[in-house]
């Protein structure tokens, strides 16, 4: 059986608004449950540990679908998230891929937290997929590679578009912005129209563009371990 790392982010406030963030819900539970279906075991971490944050907006009736549904009526799955392990104490070892759901928390934590980007940076280097969607492409923000460049630096990749931030009035309040950031970093960056699913794969990078892109971008790590 394949084994699934999938972190989330710690971190719940958005800025200096008085808002809350966290992880955004159908972008876990999408790859949560494709990764399950698939036969796979997944892992919930994060880098505080115990019940990760998340953004209430996320859970009102307009984002609703089919897997957020699932999730928040599936015992285990709750349980799970209620109680997902300290980042540092995971052993990369254990698992044979890495996902990162989005939210606008990862900006904050997971893009600067020296745990993540080693995990990230020991999983490309051990020939294992890391998967991230929406604004989760931000936890390669400061990820090298072996040639000590950006992760990025040359790849294919997407992630949250500048136009989408814009739409949701956050683009002054975001610490940066998700497409700026590959695009500085070196990643040759592509996106859909708005709010349409897009998921980039080169090598063992997957990168979804929004919340529409959960399911595709875990089918598509899913397919790297194939």
């Amino acid at each position: 059986m394949k084994k699934i790392l999938v972190v989330l982010t710690s971190h719940d406030q958005l800025g200096n608004t008085g808002e809350r963030t966290g992880f955004w819900l159908e972008e876990l539970a999408a790859p949560y449950y494709a990764f399950l279906d698939a036969g796979a075991g997944v892992t919930l971490a994060s880098p505080k540990g115990g019940q990760p944050p998340l953004d209430p907006k996320s859970n009102e009736p307009g984002f609703e679908t089919e897997a957020t549904r699932r999730f928040t009526v599936d015992a285990a799955a709750t349980k799970a998230l209620a109680d997902t392990k300290r980042l540092a104490d995971v052993s990369l070892a254990d698992f044979d891929a890495v996902f990162y759901p989005g939210g606008h928390g990862p900006l904050w934590d997971l893009a600067e937290d020296p745990v993540s980007i080693a995990l990230i940076e020991q999983a490309i280097q051990a020939g294992k997929p890391v998967g991230a969607v929406c604004h989760a492409p931000a936890v390669l923000r400061h990820a090298k590679g072996a040639d000590g460049k950006p992760l990025v630096s040359g790849k294919a990749v997407t992630g949250f578009s500048n136009s989408e931030e814009e739409a949701i009035g956050l683009t002054n309040v975001v610490p940066f912005l998700v497409e700026d950031m590959l695009k500085v970093n070196g990643g040759r960056y592509t996106k859909a129209i708005d709010w349409q699913s897009h998921v980039v794969v080169d090598g063992l990078l997957v990168t979804g563009q929004n919340p529409a892109s959960s399911d595709a971008s875990a089918r598509a790590t899913l397919d790297l371990l194939a």
